[in-house]
């Protein structure tokens, strides 16, 4: 088996409040503590981390292009170290919003797989997603992004 084959990459898609991160940490518990540690560190990035100051989720929308530049500069490294999992944990409404992570990815020798979580057309799904989120995303903000998000990959 090549090295290469064994690299993923796994990029996340869903609506805040879907459960993503969820489901990131439950991926990393079958994967054993050591390397959950180890991805956990290495491996793993979202750009709501930037936002993380003091332990306070501190959003800025003026902030955001830079930090999503500081993230996938973070992940690509990561690839560049070889990491043998990386892991984008961002909401990747619309093709272009994910397609550097993919395309650095590719180049880079990875497998890639994309993770869906809910059905972001659904309105119930929706409601839950405003009422679960972690950062008080409000119903009518989750609407627009869930009528702008593409499904098609």
């Amino acid at each position: 088996m090549s090295q290469q084959q064994g690299k993923l990459a796994i990029i996340m898609r869903g609506l805040p409040g879907s459960g993503k991160s969820y489901w990131v940490d439950t991926y990393l518990k079958q994967q054993g503590i050591d390397q959950a540690v180890h991805i956990k560190q290495y491996g793993y990035f979202s750009t709501d981390s930037y936002f993380e100051k003091n332990g306070k989720y501190q959003f800025n929308p003026k902030l955001l292009g830079q930090y999503h530049q500081a993230n996938l500069t973070a992940f690509i490294n990561a690839m560049a170290n070889n990491e043998p999992i990386v892991i984008c944990d961002n909401t990747n409404v619309a093709k272009w919003e994910y397609m550097a992570y993919e395309a650095a990815a590719k180049s880079l020798g990875y497998q890639i797989r994309f993770v869906l979580i809910g059905n972001p057309k659904d309105s119930q799904h929706q409601q839950l997603c405003a009422k679960r989120n972690r950062h008080q995303v409000p119903l009518s903000h989750i609407k627009t992004m869930a009528r702008l998000f593409e499904l098609d990959d």
